[in-house]
C-alpha cells in the first residue's frame, strides 16, 4: 500500500474548499500514521505551465507546508488531470509492487477523479478515505455537493472503495504488521 498525495499545492489548499478545516487534519493525520508505519508517501503536484500560479518557481507551486515531504519522499509532476499519465507514477507502483493505493487530496471533481478512474483501469485498487479530498464551489454544484457526488455516489461500487477516515488509519498499520 502507499498513501498518494495529489495537488495539495500552496496555490489549491485554501479556506474556500469544502471542509477545509477537517480536510487539513484528515490530510495531516494521514501522512503522520503513514510515516509512523512505514507506509510509503508519493506525492504528485500539477504544472499548469507559464503564467499560471502552478508552475515550479512560483509559491503557489510548493506542496502546502502542513503536508510537507520529507527528504526522499518521491514527487511526480503531471500536467494533465490524470496523477498517471506520463508521469513515470503507475511503472513506479508496479516496481514497487504496490496494489494499494489510499488516494487523498485535491480536487475531488477534477484531478481526484481523474486520477482515480486511472488507477482503477490500471489494476490498483483505489482506496478513498473520507475527508481525505476536497473542492470548490463551480458553475453547476457547490463544492460540498461535488465531494458528496464522487464519494458517495461516482466511486463507491464503480472505481473505489470509500472508507472511513479511522479504516484508512488501520489499514497502515495492517499494511506495516503484513510486511
Amino acid at each position: 500500500m502507499i498513501l498518494l498525495v495529489v495537488d495539495t499545492q500552496s496555490a489549491l489548499v485554501q479556506p474556500e474548499l469544502f471542509g477545509y478545516q477537517n480536510f487539513v487534519c484528515n490530510i495531516q493525520k494521514l501522512i503522520a500514521q503513514a510515516r509512523k508505519n512505514k507506509v510509503e508517501v508519493v506525492y504528485v503536484i500539477h504544472d499548469d505551465g507559464a503564467g499560471s500560479s502552478l508552475t515550479p518557481g512560483q509559491e503557489g507551486f510548493e506542496i502546502f507546508s502542513g503536508f510537507a515531504p520529507r527528504e526522499g519522499e518521491k514527487v511526480f509532476v503531471k500536467t494533465v488531470n490524470s496523477a498517471f499519465k506520463d508521469t513515470g507514477l503507475a511503472p513506479y507502483l508496479q516496481s514497487r509492487n504496490q496494489k494499494e493505493i489510499l488516494v487523498a487530496g485535491l480536487q475531488t471533481d477534477k484531478c481526484i477523479h481523474a486520477t482515480v478512474t486511472s488507477g482503477f483501469e490500471r489494476g490498483f485498487e483505489m482506496l478513498i478515505p473520507a475527508g481525505a479530498n476536497s473542492t470548490v464551489d463551480n458553475p453547476y454544484m457547490t463544492g460540498e455537493e461535488s465531494y458528496h457526488y464522487y464519494n458517495d455516489f461516482m466511486w463507491p461500487g464503480r472505481y473505489a472503495r470509500c472508507i472511513l477516515m479511522e479504516e484508512a488509519l488501520a489499514k497502515t498499520k495492517e499494511d506495516s504488521a503484513s510486511r
